[in-house]
């Protein structure tokens, strides 16, 4: 449905098949109501639906936008045509020319409006007076033509405002997803050869050296994850998927290499030796350093990370024992910048949900009582369109 409302040549051509099919399903009901003229009627169900099929498979995608206003014509015709039918009844005319009269609107500039203004004015007034119609009915045209009119402008301005904005605010998302692009590559370049001269120098360092030295090792670690989370924020926002690399592994060592990339004095491990996971190690890495980096910003110690399964889903919590997470908070949690603050931006856990989501998972927030359990779900066995990942 939401395709019907896209300013596309195509979309505005199946709104106004639309448009058509419903007329002449209007057309077909109203021979219940006078059978009489069930002759009359038909022909008009039959034109609305030649225009509703004929409109909806013309392929308006080869041509411009402008040319999709000339299926009004056809419709004021019909239209036209129905009020001599009924001997100049225009009771259906007058709310669908209003109708077809927005649909210009939402799609076409004033302009075209302004165009169609004769052809509507001929459609609504020559069956009136070719049926001999009193001047108080042909009078009725001086009021309706100008209210649709009115009406039609008053929708093509709000549109137009609406294709602005939204054209601005896709030429702001194009400069934003280059910025962090860009961003995140050039940090990561320089960062590398700082952790690398870091490790060098911690080798030999003892003491207080050496404890300031891991502190700024742990640090560059949480910048590296920083800018690893704003290309994958960039790759999902371009591509709309990760790419994933699928193959068994030890869920007890992933967690402790994960641990690694932390402060882990005050992190308990509750996972299984024997315990296998159809995951991608490196997401996978990532999906906890985020929950137990999260748990150790916000939570209280101890924090503990357990994995389990029950055969068909593997179940990774991280929970802390800290105040737990207000019930206004706990909407917004795995939310794009929805949890950030001044010590974060708001991405981890929101990259937890799209990993989880990579792997046909999910994430979600369970309260501790006390505390709060960030819980990450899994299949355990690999999915069939793993290839489509």
């Amino acid at each position: 449905m939401q395709r019907l409302f896209r300013v596309r040549p195509r979309a505005a051509a199946r709104q106004s098949a639309a448009l058509f099919a419903l007329a002449g399903g209007l057309a077909l009901l109203g021979i219940l109501n006078d059978p009489m003229r069930a002759r009359d009627l038909l022909l008009v169900s039959a034109a609305d639906f030649v225009l509703a099929i004929s409109t909806w498979f013309l392929p308006w995608r080869r041509w411009p936008r402008q040319r999709v206003a000339l299926l009004a014509l056809p419709g004021f015709v019909v239209l036209g045509f129905s009020t001599w039918a009924f001997g100049g009844v225009a009771t259906g005319t007058g709310p669908f020319l209003v109708l077809l009269y927005a649909w210009a609107a939402l799609h076409f500039s004033r302009k075209i409006l302004l165009a169609l203004l004769a052809p509507a004015a001929a459609a609504y007034v020559v069956p009136l007076v070719v049926t001999h119609q009193p001047p108080e009915i042909l009078g009725s045209a001086v009021i309706l033509l100008p209210v649709a009119l009115a009406v039609a402008l008053l929708i093509e301005s709000q549109a137009r405002h609406l294709r602005d904005d939204r054209e601005r605010l896709a030429r702001i998302e194009r400069w934003r997803a280059a910025m962090i692009g860009t961003l995140a590559h050039d940090v990561r370049s320089p960062l590398t050869t700082v952790q690398m001269t870091l490790e060098e120098v911690r080798e030999e360092a003892t003491g207080q050296t050496a404890r300031m030295l891991d502190a700024a090792l742990r640090q560059t670690a949480r910048i590296d994850r920083l800018a690893t989370g704003l290309l994958d924020l960039n790759r999902i926002d371009t591509t709309g998927h990760l790419q994933l690399e699928r193959q068994p592994t030890p869920a007890r060592e992933a967690v402790c290499a994960a641990m690694t990339y932390l402060s882990s004095a005050d992190v308990r491990i509750d996972v299984p030796h024997e315990l296998m996971m159809c995951v991608d190690p490196e997401r996978f890495e990532q999906i906890v350093v985020n929950l137990v980096g999260n748990a150790l910003r916000y939570g209280k110690p101890p924090v503990i990370v357990t994995v389990t399964s029950d055969g068909s889903t593997d179940r990774i919590a991280v929970r802390d024992h800290g105040p737990g997470v207000s019930v206004e908070l706990q909407a917004r949690l795995f939310t794009r910048f929805g949890a950030g603050d001044k010590e974060g931006v708001g991405l981890g856990l929101w990259i937890v949900r799209q990993l989880a989501q990579a792997h046909g998972g999910e994430a979600h927030y369970e309260s501790g009582d006390p505390g709060a359990v960030m819980v990450v779900t899994l299949p355990s066995i690999p999915l069939v369109s793993d290839g489509d990942q």
